[in-house]
């Protein structure tokens, strides 16, 4: 069985996106982290994942206040 992770999703879109969304989370203060499923499984050296479905994820404690800044930002 595998660990609960203390991250959390809270973004799926494009690359421009997710690096816009990191930025301003970044701003204030709240560290994020990507995956990339359709970069791993080609660095792996098989196909897989779909193109700009870049995955953006907040630590569990952050999600509170990143939501706010994700809705606002892309409203």
């Amino acid at each position: 069985m595998f660990p609960e992770s203390e991250y959390e999703r809270v973004y799926t879109g494009s690359l421009i996106n997710v690096q816009f969304l990191q930025t301003l989370l970044q701003d204030s203060g709240i560290n994020s982290v990507t995956r990339d499923d359709m970069k791993s499984g080609m660095m792996a050296g098989f196909g897989g994942g779909v193109p700009d479905h870049i995955q953006l994820f907040v630590k569990k404690n952050d999600v509170e206040e990143a939501i706010p800044i994700i809705e606002k930002s892309l409203s």
